[in-house]
């Protein structure tokens, strides 16, 4: 989920400078984590209504009696308006309505070019500890017996035979920073098909299509979600070096759905979804698709579910971070059954190396294989699934490192901590199956018009490594304390999910 409590730490600038905590709290939520209606200066709000029929001139003539019509989804037979609160429950209750709701919010967590620093996929990366703790790279120790540590030159140590190639990862978020092509491998990313979707709040809920707005993003969290998928570019050791990711293979969709502040709005979302389903429904994509949404709310929104499901159906797999509200609960997209959502798991060796506290090195840092998972910890941040929720698996999402840039032209890395790091690590692995197994996205139709879980969901959470509830004590904070994380069986879903746990049963 966007980050609704992103802990960000200990920036890796050019020099590995260190900063202190700067936890961001979102502007959709009040001091409850429930969501408020963002109302124009006349009481008016937006008001996303779907029709349980085509839309006609007629109903638009008739909506208007309630509110303004401001844009529409055909292919959904949906309708964004603005109007009072009180006209929704008649809004409702019209003979044409499926459902009406406030359009809800959505939480994602101007520099000039850079010269792109390398074109190719990042295959040959070094090892980070969150790519060893899923298994798809693997660490090279070196050095005196107890005094080992990770071969950052051993690069191209991926533990799994595929790279996603061949499939597509949308990612719908903030879209990227414009100096993208410095962090990120541009021959994995899709141009031609970035887009931008924004409109809505007190502007009104036109849908509008800014061109070229996916790569002008100033809040740098959608470039870090894809960074953990391709791999991305890091100063180490007085050079430039190439980091690799779950899906370096993989192409890459960007879709900015959110603002330059990291908030939107679920129509947008919904817009978003509809775009990348409707590319795959024509054939403009020709392979299997992934979309990773690491955003979301308190509450789902009827046009953004009849999105995805119409999405689902046209066989796109869609990922989705849990949330960052702790015991208050899920966030949405995520809670909803049939996408597959992501708790966030740390490292118990996190800030560590050797049995002494140290900065940055640490991320290079061996997990052995992660059958013991007494080397994680579910994070407290981690959003608990509530009844009625559905929490399908853990992934990494405490301190991952990716590019995050803060001042014009300066750029910079970051530790980030939130389940918005955890989604894309799943999101990859999603990718490295559907391209071992294109059949996997294949629905699963409950009947009347109900959809359950689909394959892919189904062998993640049957191939997880179970996180039973328990404690792991001792952790070091990187601000100068141990502490203790301590989680109950509504935390980890299924459990802690592998690349090669999943690939074996694709």
């Amino acid at each position: 989920m966007t980050r609704l409590s992103v802990i960000l730490a200990t920036v890796l600038a050019v020099g590995l400078a260190a900063c202190g905590e700067d936890t961001l709290e979102p502007t959709a939520l009040d001091s409850s984590g429930e969501a408020q209606l963002a109302k124009s200066s006349n009481g008016n709000v937006r008001i996303n209504v779907l029709l349980n029929t085509a839309i006609t001139e007629e109903i638009l003539a008739d909506l208007g009696n309630y509110g303004r019509v401001k844009g529409q989804i055909l292919n959904l037979n949906a309708v964004f308006m603005r109007g009072k609160v009180s006209a929704i429950p008649t809004i409702q209750a019209l003979p044409y309505v499926d459902a009406a709701n406030p359009d809800a919010e959505r939480e994602a967590a101007p520099l000039p070019p850079f010269e792109a620093f390398f074109g190719d996929d990042a295959a040959d990366g070094m090892n980070t500890w969150n790519l060893d703790a899923v298994n798809v790279t693997d660490c090279n120790l070196v050095g005196d017996p107890g005094e080992e540590i990770c071969d950052i030159d051993n690069n191209g140590n991926r533990q799994v035979g595929y790279d996603g190639s061949g499939v597509y990862v949308a990612v719908l978020d903030t879209g990227f920073l414009q100096t993208w092509p410095f962090y990120l491998p541009s021959g994995q990313v899709a141009t031609h098909l970035g887009k931008a979707f924004q409109g809505g709040g007190a502007g009104g809920t036109n849908v509008a299509e800014p061109t070229n707005k996916w790569q002008h993003d100033t809040d740098s969290h959608g470039t870090h979600v894809t960074s953990i998928i391709t791999g991305y570019a890091i100063p180490t050791s007085g050079a430039f070096r190439e980091v690799n990711g779950v899906a370096p293979g993989a192409t890459i969709i960007p879709v900015k759905v959110l603002n330059q502040n990291g908030s939107g709005w679920s129509s947008m979302v919904a817009a978003g979804i509809m775009y990348i389903a409707e590319l795959k429904r024509d054939g403009v994509i020709d392979g299997p698709v992934v979309i990773n949404m690491s955003l979301g709310g308190s509450v789902l929104d009827a046009v953004e579910k009849a999105a995805m499901d119409f999405a689902i159906r046209e066989g796109v797999v869609i990922v989705a971070s849990a949330g960052n509200r702790g015991d208050r609960g899920m966030g949405f997209p995520g809670a909803y059954t049939p996408v597959i959502s992501v708790a966030a798991a740390g490292f118990v060796g996190e800030w560590v190396v050797n049995g002494s506290i140290t900065g940055t090195w640490w991320r290079f840092n061996d997990i052995a294989d992660p059958d013991d998972v007494a080397n994680l910890y579910i994070t407290d941040f981690s959003s608990r699934e509530l009844a009625g929720q559905d929490l399908d698996v853990a992934a990494p999402g405490s301190w991952v490192v990716g590019p995050w840039q803060l001042q014009m032209g300066n750029p910079s890395w970051f530790f980030i901590g939130g389940t918005s790091q955890a989604s894309p690590h799943v999101a990859g692995i999603a990718a490295l199956m559907l391209e071992k197994n294109s059949s996997l996205d294949s629905i699963n139709e409950l009947g009347g018009g109900v959809l359950g879980e689909g394959p892919v969901e189904t062998i993640l959470q049957g191939q997880a490594i179970p996180m039973p509830p328990g404690c792991r004590n001792g952790v070091f904070d990187g601000f100068g304390s141990f502490v203790d994380f301590c989680w109950g069986a509504d935390a980890a879903g299924a459990g802690f999910i592998t690349a090669d746990g999943a690939l074996s049963g694709a």
